[in-house]
């Protein structure tokens, strides 16, 4: 069977032209150390808090370096976007910035501190069913219809790029901190931030271990570097890790994380309720379940971080109130 074509692959280049877009627009976000993690883990445990981006999420990186490279007339044209929400809140944000409209295609179950700041930012939401309709034929519909540009979460060369920056901060904020980096685990759905990650450590930290942290049942990227071939998840399957449930890995994204990944790591809802629980009570940190995945996979003793220095993404803290008292009594 011939290879599918990914269409134009990002290089570390576009990371490095997307972090001087970003520059004074993304924030540079801690590489928090030294917290109880070391003690209980006994390795060093670096904490990139993609928490305390813009809007709470990595995602304001690949959508501002993606629209602020749009001509006039595709401003005026507007955006169009899909996403659980994180995404949707970086392309709202972006697309505010910047002058132009957005339109973004939710589930109609997604977290209502999603949808409320997606609305607030000014974006019109078109609501679907994540189990009977396709988000992708719905965007793209809507923007044939509109005139409008579609900005996919992941599958987009610029989105990967924007999402690389959190790997240049990584390594730099690294090296400053006197730490020289074993493994960097990163949350992981379509797989943009985790490919943009391991563009920039390729570079920068050649003997750095890149790792994927994705829900049981939607491990697609973990049995997927296994396998050499994206394999999709079994239809139907469930996690609170809603941020983190794209059926595939992208076709562009997984060109770059075949090639570069060590493996992944899997873990179940259970888990990361208790790493959403630790995150809050030990480290004083509000993480969304897909933001503490990785956070999980250290804590269940999943990843070997005995002696070794390893930096652990925490990608979102956009965590409904309901669901962060519920992990909390528990």
């Amino acid at each position: 069977m011939p290879a599918e074509d990914p269409g134009r692959v990002p290089v570390f280049d576009d990371v490095r032209a997307a972090a001087g877009r970003l520059a004074g627009r993304a924030r540079r976000t801690p590489l928090l150390a030294g917290t109880p993690l070391d003690e209980r883990t006994g390795g060093r445990i670096l904490l990139k808090l993609e928490t305390l981006q813009h809007l709470g999420s990595f995602k304001f990186r690949g959508a501002y370096n993606r629209l602020s490279q749009l001509d006039d007339a595709e401003r005026r044209g507007g955006v169009v976007a899909f996403s659980s929400g994180n995404h949707a809140q970086g392309v709202a944000a972006a697309a505010r910035l910047l002058g132009m409209p957005a339109t973004i295609v939710m589930p109609s179950d997604a977290p209502q501190v999603k949808l409320r700041n997606t609305r607030a930012l000014g974006a019109e939401i078109i609501a679907y069913d994540r189990l009977r309709e396709s988000r992708e034929e719905i965007a793209a519909r809507l923007a044939r219809e509109r005139g409008a540009v579609l900005v996919p979460s992941f599958d987009d060369p610029d989105v990967i790029a924007g999402q690389g920056t959190v790997g240049i901060e990584i390594v730099e904020q690294a090296a400053e901190a006197g730490a020289a980096l074993d493994e960097v685990v990163a949350c992981t759905s379509g797989g943009g931030l985790v490919a943009g990650i391991a563009l920039a450590v390729e570079a920068l930290s050649p003997g750095t271990r890149v790792c994927t942290a994705e829900p049981a049942g939607h491990d697609d990227h973990r049995r997927s570097l296994a396998s050499g071939r994206r394999e999709r998840n079994a239809p139907g399957t469930r996690s609170i890790c809603d941020a983190l449930l794209a059926p595939e890995p992208g076709k562009l994204t997984f060109e770059i994380n075949r090639r570069r990944l060590a493996g992944g790591y899997a873990v179940d809802d259970d888990e990361v309720r208790a790493a959403i629980a630790y995150a809050a009570r030990t480290l004083k940190l509000v993480v969304e379940p897909g933001g503490a995945v990785a956070l999980a996979a250290v804590l269940a003793g999943k990843v070997d971080v005995g002696g070794r220095t390893v930096a652990v993404v925490l990608s979102g803290g956009n965590v409904d109130d309901g669901l962060l008292r519920e992990v909390l009594a528990a």
